[in-house]
């Protein structure tokens, strides 16, 4: 089931019929359980035709057995090609000739010499040339009535093929040749190919959707003693059109049309239609495509947008998108990951966290939720630069740790997600889910887990530690002006206090190397009275630092765990968000705050429960082999080379 603000979706998935048909060429006509593709205006001349053989040819057939031997290209070119040819092709003034030759193939067919085989049930016949055609059946049901029929062979690749929103809806398979085809009667006509099994797009790419929660009430609240304001929040990268054509070595699969901006902002504004999620997190949007489509499309859907580009000549970035009469804006903070004149941040990635006040209807009297920070990013998605990722990452933790952070010192729910181009139990990963990660001495490529370079002889490895200290960001993710205490806080110390530890070991000691000048560096340091003469016997070898046990450590306390485990129990395949280059991986995320709890045998890492912020539902992924078995991604119902994630929380209301 399905949660919004007014209830469920009784599907778990949607059909592109606005754009995918509608839109585009016309759809077959359909007559009873079968349908004819194409089907024209001279259809009930062809019907005629047909019949009109059946009644004077058919019953020729056998007494023509013995005559010789089938002509070359007989009725299958002639008479059947000719009736199933595309009728779109012949104009108005042709009508005439469609009846002479139709008439006169039909009685070169009463000269046969050779009765059909499927009549006699001799040899087949010889390979037919031209185009063939076969009766596709076609669901019936409310769900699939959009569902188009494709014709096969060579002339659906010629006709059908520039048309990718009827492609949509099915999967041709590969011609099976002639010789290996099971004869078909149709008819007492001759062989035809026998009809796939069809399956539609949206048959194939069906997402279930994983309910753990009862069903809301009108108001988005769920019954019981204690309600909860319930919201549904999507994360999606919709690929950028500049990125797409930078990169067109990668969807060389694609037909160009479903490539074009047009076609993909219909499929793209249709998913974000069905789905109706109350907050919208967005990556790779085009800036000029955000400004003139996406924000006022988005506004017109009852939509407020925040939208940060990326630093630099960049065209693409982030946006966060709520809608007002759910939520009320606290504060929005861009963030920048660039830092000028610092090797580790000179990339022009960017994020953007919200701070989000649920509205309770009013009718619940004096009630109240805590506020929601929301985190949406697109980390760098260069493989060998872990270090670059971890960098970015501990910013943005900063600004969450900053916004999110309440009064008394706790956080309220947040919700990070984006596209962090890092594999699951990634050291990236493992980070954001378990709030520590131990990185010196790691290979850079090793962070992210995308791809292994451990072959190579040169693997760059992150330093201790990994970022300067002018970056103003502490081991522990957190800006250092969060870390100093307030002002009123501070102890104050008298000079009476001071004036105790003037004196200390290594005031009494002559410091190495001390150049010796006479009545000035040769005299020995006083004692105070009272010290020991050991004091100056003691170790005079130079001093080395302590650093702490902590050095190479990074850590976080914000409590993250991930909407998605990552892995289809029900297949026993990895699931995937993504296939660049035919390669299923995961790496969009939605994580959100929880509870730590304990971890039993497990030390490796850290167990969550819902806290503040509960888990209700999610919208399953797909595995490699599904995305494969529909040409990959993107593809005729799928407008972008990433899956979108959808999920469903819950926040506890309480009285004041």
């Amino acid at each position: 089931m399905f949660f919004s603000q007014g209830g469920c979706a009784s599907d778990a998935f949607f059909t592109c019929r606005k754009n995918a048909v509608l839109a585009k060429s016309s759809s077959p006509q359909v007559e009873g359980n079968f349908a004819m593709a194409p089907r024209g205006p001279d259809q009930e001349e062809c019907e005629g035709l047909l019949q009109q053989w059946r009644e004077e040819g058919s019953s020729q057939v056998l007494s023509t057995a013995s005559e010789g031997p089938l002509a070359d290209k007989g009725l299958a070119q002639s008479s059947l090609a000719l009736l199933m040819d595309n009728p779109g092709e012949q104009d108005a003034a042709s009508k005439d000739k469609w009846s002479s030759g139709q008439l006169s193939d039909l009685r070169a067919a009463e000269n046969l010499d050779e009765p059909f085989p499927e009549v006699l049930g001799e040899e087949p016949l010889p390979e037919v040339e031209g185009p063939v055609w076969a009766a596709v059946p076609m669901q019936t049901g409310p769900q699939y009535a959009d569902c188009a029929v494709l014709p096969m062979g060579a002339l659906a690749a010629e006709q059908w093929g520039e048309d990718p929103a009827v492609m949509a809806w099915s999967m041709a398979p590969e011609p099976v040749p002639w010789g290996e085809a099971p004869v078909w009667p149709f008819e007492g006509l001759g062989q035809l190919q026998p009809p796939p099994v069809e399956i539609p797009y949206h048959e194939i790419l069906w997402r279930e959707w994983e309910d753990f929660s009862s069903q809301p009430d009108a108001q988005g609240l769920e019954a019981g003693d204690s309600p909860q304001f319930q919201f549904t929040l999507m994360s999606y990268n919709i690929l950028a059109q500049d990125l797409m054509q930078q990169s067109s070595e990668l969807y060389l699969h694609c037909h160009p049309d479903i490539l074009n901006w047009n076609y993909r902002f219909a499929n793209l504004m249709q998913e974000f239609q069905h789905w109706d999620p109350d907050i919208l997190c967005l990556q790779e949007v085009q800036e000029d495509h955000y400004w003139e489509q996406l924000e006022p499309s988005l506004r017109m859907m009852g939509f407020t947008c925040f939208y940060k580009r990326r630093t630099g000549c960049k065209t693409d970035g982030c946006a966060v998108c709520y809608k007002p009469t759910r939520f009320r804006l606290l504060c929005a903070s861009p963030v920048e990951y660039f830092r000028p004149g610092l090797e580790l941040l000179n990339r022009d990635n960017v994020g953007l966290v919200l701070l989000l006040q649920p509205l309770v209807p009013e009718g619940l009297g004096q009630v109240s939720v805590a506020p929601l920070c929301v985190a949406n990013t697109h980390i760098l998605y260069n493989p060998r630069r872990g270090d670059v990722k971890l960098a970015q990452m501990a910013i943005l933790l900063a600004e969450v740790d900053k916004v999110a952070r309440l009064s008394d010192g706790n956080h309220c729910p947040i919700i990070l997600c984006g596209d962090l181009n890092s594999v699951p139990d990634s050291p990236l990963y493992n980070f954001i889910r378990d709030g520590e990660l131990q990185y010196h001495g790691m290979p850079a490529w090793k962070v992210s887990g995308q791809e292994d370079f451990s072959h190579q002889l040169y693997q760059r490895k992150l330093q201790a530690p990994l970022w300067p200290s002018t970056l103003g960001i502490t081991d522990c993710c957190q800006y250092v002006t969060s870390c100093h205490p307030k002002r009123s806080e501070r102890r104050k110390y008298g000079r009476n206090f001071l004036l105790h530890f003037r004196f200390c070991n290594i005031a009494c000691q002559r410091p190495v190397g001390l150049v010796l000048m006479e009545g000035v560096t040769d005299t020995k340091p006083e004692r105070p009275a009272g010290w020991a003469e050991s004091v100056l016997e003691e170790n005079t070898s130079e001093f080395e630092p302590v650093f702490p046990g902590t050095i190479g450590t990074i850590q976080h306390c914000l409590h993250l765990t991930s909407v998605h485990t990552h892995f289809l129990s029900q297949h026993g395949r990895p699931e995937v968000t993504t296939m660049p280059l035919g390669l299923g991986m995961t790496v969009d995320y939605i994580f959100f705050s929880a509870e730590s709890c304990e971890n039993g045998n497990r030390s490796d890492h850290k167990l969550y429960r819902d806290g503040t912020l509960k888990l209700l539902g999610r919208l399953s992924l797909l595995s490699e082999e599904i995305l494969w078995a529909a040409n990959g991604l993107p593809n005729p119902f799928c407008s972008s080379d990433h899956l979108c994630l959808l999920a469903s929380f819950g926040m506890e209301v309480t009285a004041p």
